[in-house]
């Protein structure tokens, strides 16, 4: 840990996020270390006790649909796995309308395809369940640790970064994604915010009701497509944002705010990273990848 604190020293200020938070998993001994950094104001801080709450943008999805699919399997049918893992033929992303967004997400039919990665797909699942009467976020809130929450929830007092403009005013506690903003309601595919600590409690509550992380080993072992029950998958372990020296069944997930999760299957090991390198734009992540890349590095080889 103090490594990775040296690396957020010297990289991190020269960033466009001016917040941070690290949390390392081992799911072997059920426990975590996490903290946060700021650079509020250049005062570059750090905090044991994270009070952050981050917007995890797409780390949603394997946190309500790839959670979805370890606790209730039978729930899910042939078309729903093809979505869960982006290969249903649905169009990527698009701006969705207030009212009947529902009904054009169910428009578009399922096809088996390539690898297409679809924020769409992501919705479809949670619309499949529904049609099935079954309560997505009732389900998922029994693993979700209590500070993990939606982000129509969040509270006056629960402090977030700047994830970049409404309306030409910095924005402070609405969700960063167009679509989860317009939809204004519980959505499997961008939407909830957590602190660093309890994003690591939910891991632990995850892998321990559901088995995930062996489980996905396995079907990583025997299937090539790019994404395992909703996890992505490191392609080249010698150059990953996962960082150089996970193995090559390392899974996990990024999130267009600057957030990532990593696990190692066979290391039985993770880490996560929160951030809001959009605070003031979303094109330049350089920064922010050379961070992924040195922390995973550090907690892979040296941890």
């Amino acid at each position: 840990m103090n490594e990775i604190i040296k690396i957020i020293s010297s990289l991190f200020p020269m960033g466009p996020m001016d917040a941070i938070g690290v949390g390392i998993i081992d799911f072997k001994k059920k426990s975590f270390e996490a903290f946060e950094a700021t650079n509020f104001n250049q005062e570059l801080k750090f905090e044991t006790k994270p009070q952050l709450y981050f917007d995890l943008a797409s780390l949603t999805k394997p946190l309500t649909n790839s959670l979805s699919f370890f606790l209730m399997p039978e729930a899910f049918d042939h078309d729903m796995k093809l979505c869960l893992n982006h290969r249903g033929g649905l169009p990527a992303w698009g701006l969705l309308p207030k009212i009947n967004w529902k009904e054009q997400i169910l428009s578009y039919p399922i096809r088996e395809s390539e690898t297409l990665y679809s924020d769409f797909s992501a919705l479809r699942v949670m619309l499949e369940l529904e049609k099935k009467g079954i309560n997505q976020k009732e389900i998922c809130q029994k693993v979700w640790d209590s500070k993990t929450i939606y982000w129509t929830d969040l509270l006056p007092f629960h402090e977030t970064p700047q994830y970049g403009f409404i309306h030409l005013e910095p924005n402070f506690g609405k969700v960063h994604d167009p679509n989860a903003f317009t939809i204004a309601e519980f959505c499997s595919h961008a939407g909830l915010f957590s602190t660093v600590d309890g994003l690591c409690r939910t891991l632990l509550n995850y892998q321990e009701k559901t088995g995930f992380i062996e489980k996905n080993l396995t079907d990583l072992k025997i299937q090539s497509h790019r994404f395992s029950s909703g996890w992505d998958r490191v392609v080249n372990p010698n150059d990953t944002l996962a960082g150089r020296g996970c193995g090559s069944f390392t899974f996990g997930h990024l999130g267009f705010t600057g957030t990532s999760i990593w696990i190692d299957p066979e290391k039985m090991k993770g880490h996560v990273i929160l951030s809001n390198a959009t605070k003031n734009h979303w094109y330049d992540k350089a920064n922010l990848n050379d961070l992924r890349r040195a922390i995973g590095e550090i907690v892979w080889t040296k941890s």
